[in-house]
């Protein structure tokens, strides 16, 4: 399926975003001066955690597709980095639909890459923002079968949503529309595993105009309240894994978890 069509909207070259950043922490090029000013000012652990986000996002939706899973709902897709989910996912199970979002239009810009599906299986992509949770899900209803598991993924993406904008609601909004067997795969900057760290990266970001709001690990599993956590729970990303293959051990000031809808 193609993007929605329309007017594209601008990018805006002079406020820096996440979505950005996170290019540039991977070694993209899709990013500007105002988002590698912001950066290059980061903690020098910032690139491991992004790159240890991508390799967890890898492991949980392959495992997930070898469980069975055919449908994914990923919110927070950022610039696209190959293997991007959708590629992960159809190697294993290739009839898989998957619907992207994200709310840079940078990324839209980028969709068409997003879009290249394999013949037996779906993807589309639609611009929206995660606090705008029933946009969302109207989109998706319209591509996956919500009659059947769907696979939420919120990959480094709640930390940015302020308690004031509510993302224990927003989650739950989402959560609430997935039927019986669905999983919700989430990872979030930590408050307190390396506290100095988690500080200097809010305040850095902070002086782009980029709020955050990194969680403890029991504010991070609140996430999952209701809902069935699968081993080994809530852990730093290199320690999330099924099967034999452990990642290399390695400090992360980033939570993961998995977890079944009942």
């Amino acid at each position: 399926m193609a993007a929605e069509a329309g007017p594209r909207p601008q990018v805006d070259t002079s406020r820096p975003h996440p979505a950005r950043v996170y290019d540039w922490l991977l070694g993209g090029k899709d990013n500007y001066p105002v988002d590698r000013e912001v950066a290059k000012r980061l903690p020098a652990e910032a690139k491991d955690a992004a790159r240890q986000n991508r390799a967890f996002m890898h492991r949980a939706v392959a495992w997930l597709a070898q469980q069975g899973a055919d449908q994914f709902l990923d919110i927070g897709t950022g610039i696209p980095t190959e293997p991007n989910l959708h590629q992960v996912v159809q190697s294993v199970r290739p009839a898989a639909r998957i619907v992207y979002t994200d709310n840079d239009p940078i990324v839209l810009r980028h969709a068409e890459a997003l879009l290249v599906s394999g013949p037996a299986g779906s993807t589309d992509y639609i611009q929206s923002d995660v606090r705008a949770p029933g946009t969302i899900l109207e989109h998706a209803r319209a591509v996956l079968d919500f009659d059947r598991p769907v696979v939420l993924s919120l990959i480094a993406l709640l930390h940015f949503v302020t308690d004031d904008q509510d993302p224990y609601g927003i989650v739950r909004t989402l959560v609430d529309a997935l039927p019986s067997g669905s999983h919700l795969v989430m990872s979030h900057a930590a408050s307190d595993i390396v506290p100095e760290l988690s500080d200097r990266t809010v305040r850095e970001y902070a002086k782009g105009g980029i709020r955050l709001a990194f969680r403890t690990r029991a504010e991070f599993g609140r996430f999952f309240d209701g809902l069935e956590l699968l081993d080994p729970g809530v852990v730093p990303l290199p320690e999330w894994y099924r099967g034999d293959e452990a990642p290399e051990p390695e400090m992360s000031g980033i939570y993961a978890a998995v977890a079944r809808v009942a």
